[in-house]
């Protein structure tokens, strides 16, 4: 993902996550260069139509990393774009690393791919998404034996 990208993620969140205070595009090109942060983008006949990052937590290994962030365009949801993401980062950091996310208690399809990922549910954080008050399960993958 490059930071001319921003725009177009930033559109996308709009969409997604309309009332759970979406990232603007400044959010984005601080998150690209943060240097403990990994993003990838999904694109079709060069249109952006996903984005994802991680980032490395700590100073020291072992790591831990925290998934930031996923979307994908609604038009393209179900094609298996989230999960192709989501396998880029997880391979990037490689198999011996705990992962943390959050997802709403109500994103069935979300919940249901990060289970197929290896991803469990640890807790909930009640009224983790301040505007609208939702509740999000917080997520976690253990090193991959």
């Amino acid at each position: 993902m490059h930071e001319t990208d921003a725009a177009r993620c930033a559109e996308l969140e709009n969409q997604l996550f309309d009332g759970d205070d979406p990232w603007p595009d400044f959010a984005f090109v601080r998150e690209l260069a943060a240097p403990h942060n990994r993003y990838v983008a999904a694109r079709v006949d060069d249109k952006l139509v996903g984005y994802a990052g991680i980032s490395r937590l700590g100073r020291k290994p072992p790591f831990e990393y925290e998934i930031h962030t996923v979307g994908v365009d609604p038009a393209y949801q179900g094609h298996g774009i989230g999960r192709q993401m989501m396998t880029e980062l997880l391979d990037a950091i490689g198999p011996d690393s705990v992962v943390y996310l959050e997802v709403r208690t109500d994103n069935e399809p979300a919940i249901a791919l990060y289970a197929s990922l290896g991803f469990k549910k640890v807790g909930v954080r009640k009224r983790y998404y301040r505007v609208s008050g939702a509740d999000a399960y917080t997520m976690r993958r253990d090193p991959v034996k």
